[in-house]
Protein backbone atom coordinates (compact mmCIF):
# COMPACT_ATOMS: atom_id res chain seq x y z
CA UNK A 1 0.00 0.00 0.00
CA UNK A 2 1.73 3.24 -0.97
CA UNK A 3 2.50 6.01 1.60
CA UNK A 4 -0.24 9.11 1.64
CA UNK A 5 1.30 12.08 1.01
CA UNK A 6 0.53 14.87 3.79
CA UNK A 7 -1.11 17.67 1.98
CA UNK A 8 1.03 20.51 1.93
CA UNK A 9 -2.29 23.13 1.68
CA UNK A 10 -3.46 22.62 5.22
CA UNK A 11 0.08 22.58 7.07
CA UNK A 12 0.23 26.27 7.42
CA UNK A 13 0.63 27.12 11.16
CA UNK A 14 -0.62 30.61 12.47
CA UNK A 15 2.83 32.41 13.03
CA UNK A 16 3.43 32.05 8.90
CA UNK A 17 0.44 34.53 8.51
CA UNK A 18 1.04 38.17 8.43
CA UNK A 19 -1.55 39.61 10.74
CA UNK A 20 -0.97 43.08 9.76
CA UNK A 21 -1.66 42.62 6.20
CA UNK A 22 -5.00 40.59 7.68
CA UNK A 23 -6.16 43.60 9.73
CA UNK A 24 -5.27 46.18 7.37
CA UNK A 25 -7.39 44.16 4.72
CA UNK A 26 -10.44 43.83 7.07
CA UNK A 27 -9.87 47.46 8.15
CA UNK A 28 -10.57 48.55 4.25
CA UNK A 29 -13.88 45.98 4.23
CA UNK A 30 -15.00 47.45 7.23
CA UNK A 31 -14.53 50.70 5.73
CA UNK A 32 -16.09 50.33 2.76
CA UNK A 33 -19.04 48.97 4.95
CA UNK A 34 -19.17 52.28 6.39
CA UNK A 35 -18.69 54.28 3.61
CA UNK A 36 -22.18 52.82 1.83
CA UNK A 37 -24.16 53.33 5.70
CA UNK A 38 -22.90 57.06 5.50
CA UNK A 39 -24.34 56.95 2.27
CA UNK A 40 -27.54 55.41 3.51
CA UNK A 41 -28.01 57.77 5.85
CA UNK A 42 -27.31 60.86 3.63
CA UNK A 43 -30.35 59.42 1.50
CA UNK A 44 -32.48 58.97 4.87
CA UNK A 45 -31.64 62.65 5.77
CA UNK A 46 -32.63 64.14 2.26
CA UNK A 47 -36.04 61.96 2.27
CA UNK A 48 -37.04 62.53 5.87
CA UNK A 49 -35.75 66.21 6.23
CA UNK A 50 -38.38 66.91 8.60
CA UNK A 51 -38.76 64.53 10.74
CA UNK A 52 -34.62 63.32 11.06
CA UNK A 53 -32.58 67.20 10.90
CA UNK A 54 -33.77 67.46 14.34
CA UNK A 55 -33.36 63.68 15.37
CA UNK A 56 -30.65 63.22 17.95
CA UNK A 57 -30.45 60.34 17.70
CA UNK A 58 -30.50 59.69 14.10
CA UNK A 59 -27.75 62.98 14.67
CA UNK A 60 -25.65 60.99 16.66
CA UNK A 61 -25.65 58.33 14.37
CA UNK A 62 -24.64 59.67 11.87
CA UNK A 63 -21.70 61.43 14.12
CA UNK A 64 -20.37 58.03 15.18
CA UNK A 65 -20.50 56.37 11.69
CA UNK A 66 -18.81 59.53 10.47
CA UNK A 67 -15.96 59.23 13.65
CA UNK A 68 -15.54 55.19 13.18
CA UNK A 69 -15.01 55.91 9.50
CA UNK A 70 -12.50 58.85 10.02
CA UNK A 71 -10.27 56.34 12.27
CA UNK A 72 -10.49 53.49 9.68
CA UNK A 73 -9.03 56.31 7.24
CA UNK A 74 -6.29 56.94 9.93
CA UNK A 75 -5.55 53.33 10.46
CA UNK A 76 -5.15 52.32 6.99
CA UNK A 77 -2.86 55.63 6.41
CA UNK A 78 -0.80 54.65 9.17
CA UNK A 79 -0.59 50.98 8.04
CA UNK A 80 0.63 52.07 4.71
CA UNK A 81 3.70 55.02 6.07
CA UNK A 82 4.99 51.94 8.54
CA UNK A 83 5.55 49.65 5.68
CA UNK A 84 6.62 52.82 3.66
CA UNK A 85 4.53 52.35 0.91
CA UNK A 86 2.54 55.80 1.65
CA UNK A 87 4.14 59.43 -0.31
CA UNK A 88 2.76 63.08 0.01
CA UNK A 89 1.21 63.71 -3.96
CA UNK A 90 1.73 67.13 -3.46
CA UNK A 91 -0.80 69.71 -6.38
CA UNK A 92 -1.64 72.96 -6.39
CA UNK A 93 -4.93 73.39 -5.02
CA UNK A 94 -6.70 77.12 -4.51
CA UNK A 95 -7.02 76.75 -0.45
CA UNK A 96 -10.78 78.95 0.30
CA UNK A 97 -12.39 76.22 -2.11
CA UNK A 98 -10.85 73.41 -0.69
CA UNK A 99 -11.73 74.04 2.57
CA UNK A 100 -15.58 75.08 1.33
CA UNK A 101 -15.62 71.36 0.17
CA UNK A 102 -14.43 70.04 3.24
CA UNK A 103 -17.18 72.24 4.99
CA UNK A 104 -19.95 71.07 2.39
CA UNK A 105 -19.26 67.50 2.89
CA UNK A 106 -20.12 67.96 7.01
CA UNK A 107 -22.93 70.20 6.74
CA UNK A 108 -25.84 68.62 6.86
CA UNK A 109 -24.18 67.06 10.44
CA UNK A 110 -23.15 70.22 11.23
CA UNK A 111 -27.16 71.66 10.76
CA UNK A 112 -28.17 68.66 12.60
CA UNK A 113 -26.12 69.84 15.92
CA UNK A 114 -27.27 73.48 15.06
CA UNK A 115 -23.17 74.17 15.02
CA UNK A 116 -22.38 77.59 13.00
CA UNK A 117 -19.96 77.76 10.48
CA UNK A 118 -17.80 79.65 8.16
CA UNK A 119 -14.04 79.54 6.09
CA UNK A 120 -12.19 82.65 7.01
CA UNK A 121 -8.67 81.95 4.62
CA UNK A 122 -6.89 84.52 2.83
CA UNK A 123 -7.21 84.26 -1.20
CA UNK A 124 -4.12 81.75 -1.51
CA UNK A 125 -3.02 78.52 -3.10
CA UNK A 126 -1.28 75.75 -1.43
CA UNK A 127 0.59 72.59 -2.40
CA UNK A 128 -0.79 69.70 -0.49
CA UNK A 129 -1.70 65.84 -0.97
CA UNK A 130 -5.64 66.42 -1.34
CA UNK A 131 -6.57 63.14 0.03
CA UNK A 132 -4.08 63.05 2.98
CA UNK A 133 -5.36 66.78 4.12
CA UNK A 134 -9.40 65.14 3.71
CA UNK A 135 -8.36 63.08 6.43
CA UNK A 136 -7.16 64.54 8.43
CA UNK A 137 -9.80 67.81 8.13
CA UNK A 138 -12.56 65.45 8.42
CA UNK A 139 -11.05 63.81 11.85
CA UNK A 140 -10.27 67.55 13.24
CA UNK A 141 -13.95 68.67 12.14
CA UNK A 142 -15.75 65.54 13.60
CA UNK A 143 -13.71 66.48 16.91
CA UNK A 144 -14.61 69.64 16.42
CA UNK A 145 -18.58 69.01 16.15
CA UNK A 146 -18.20 66.98 19.52
CA UNK A 147 -16.50 69.38 21.60
CA UNK A 148 -18.04 72.83 20.37
CA UNK A 149 -20.61 74.61 21.81
CA UNK A 150 -21.87 76.53 18.84
CA UNK A 151 -19.68 77.40 16.30
CA UNK A 152 -16.79 76.34 13.93
CA UNK A 153 -14.54 77.92 11.53
CA UNK A 154 -12.08 76.68 8.95
CA UNK A 155 -8.90 79.33 8.43
CA UNK A 156 -5.89 79.62 6.11
CA UNK A 157 -2.99 81.72 6.14
CA UNK A 158 0.74 82.19 5.11
CA UNK A 159 3.28 82.11 7.59
CA UNK A 160 6.91 82.49 7.08
CA UNK A 161 6.45 80.16 4.26
CA UNK A 162 4.16 77.84 5.57
CA UNK A 163 0.76 77.56 4.12
CA UNK A 164 -1.30 77.35 8.02
CA UNK A 165 -4.53 75.56 8.15
CA UNK A 166 -6.56 75.70 10.94
CA UNK A 167 -10.00 74.55 12.55
CA UNK A 168 -11.42 76.16 15.47
CA UNK A 169 -13.81 76.12 17.69
CA UNK A 170 -15.58 77.74 20.91
CA UNK A 171 -15.78 75.14 23.42
CA UNK A 172 -13.36 74.59 26.48
CA UNK A 173 -10.46 74.45 24.06
CA UNK A 174 -7.13 71.61 24.22
CA UNK A 175 -5.96 70.19 27.85
CA UNK A 176 -2.42 71.79 29.01
CA UNK A 177 -0.82 68.15 27.71
CA UNK A 178 -2.15 67.73 25.07
CA UNK A 179 -0.61 71.63 23.49
CA UNK A 180 2.56 70.27 24.83
CA UNK A 181 2.17 66.80 22.95
CA UNK A 182 4.62 67.08 20.05
CA UNK A 183 2.85 63.69 18.30
CA UNK A 184 5.53 61.61 17.82
CA UNK A 185 3.48 58.32 18.20
CA UNK A 186 0.27 57.56 19.75
CA UNK A 187 -0.83 58.27 23.60
CA UNK A 188 -2.19 55.50 26.22
CA UNK A 189 -6.14 55.07 26.14
CA UNK A 190 -7.19 58.07 28.44
CA UNK A 191 -9.89 56.36 30.53
CA UNK A 192 -11.47 59.69 31.04
CA UNK A 193 -11.92 60.95 28.12
CA UNK A 194 -11.65 58.27 25.65
CA UNK A 195 -8.88 59.70 23.66
CA UNK A 196 -5.88 57.85 22.06
CA UNK A 197 -4.67 61.03 20.02
CA UNK A 198 -4.64 58.68 17.51
CA UNK A 199 -5.88 61.55 14.91
CA UNK A 200 -2.87 63.96 16.03
CA UNK A 201 -0.44 61.12 15.59
CA UNK A 202 -2.18 60.84 12.05
CA UNK A 203 -2.37 64.32 11.41
CA UNK A 204 1.28 64.62 12.36
CA UNK A 205 2.82 62.02 9.80
CA UNK A 206 0.79 63.39 7.47
CA UNK A 207 2.15 67.20 8.26
CA UNK A 208 5.86 65.42 8.01
CA UNK A 209 5.45 63.93 4.84
CA UNK A 210 4.90 67.22 3.32
CA UNK A 211 8.83 68.40 2.75
CA UNK A 212 10.41 71.11 0.90
CA UNK A 213 14.26 71.05 0.81
CA UNK A 214 15.31 71.00 4.53
CA UNK A 215 11.79 71.81 5.72
CA UNK A 216 9.31 69.60 6.75
CA UNK A 217 5.58 69.89 8.24
CA UNK A 218 4.06 69.95 11.36
CA UNK A 219 1.22 70.72 13.73
CA UNK A 220 0.13 73.05 16.37
CA UNK A 221 -2.51 72.94 19.30
CA UNK A 222 -3.34 75.77 20.86
CA UNK A 223 -6.18 77.79 22.94
CA UNK A 224 -7.60 81.22 22.01
CA UNK A 225 -8.02 82.13 18.19
CA UNK A 226 -11.07 84.19 17.01
CA UNK A 227 -13.55 82.26 18.56
CA UNK A 228 -11.99 81.33 22.09
CA UNK A 229 -11.95 77.18 21.91
CA UNK A 230 -9.51 75.15 20.84
CA UNK A 231 -7.33 76.06 17.38
CA UNK A 232 -5.77 72.83 15.66
CA UNK A 233 -3.33 74.02 12.85
CA UNK A 234 -1.52 71.79 10.57
CA UNK A 235 1.77 73.92 8.99
CA UNK A 236 3.08 72.88 5.25
CA UNK A 237 6.14 74.24 3.64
Amino acid sequence: MPESKTDKSITRSPGDINFSTVIASSVHDMKSSLGMLLHSLDGLRDEHKGALSESVHFNTLQYEAERLHSDLIQLLGLYRIGEQCLSAHVEEHFVPEFLSQQLSRHQPLLEGHNVAYSVEAEDINGFFDEDLLTGVLNNTINNAIRYTKSQIRLTARQDNDYLVIGVEDDGKGYPEHMQQSNSAGPKPLDFETGSTSLGLFFASSVASLHQEVDRQGFIKLNNGGSLGGGVFEIWLP
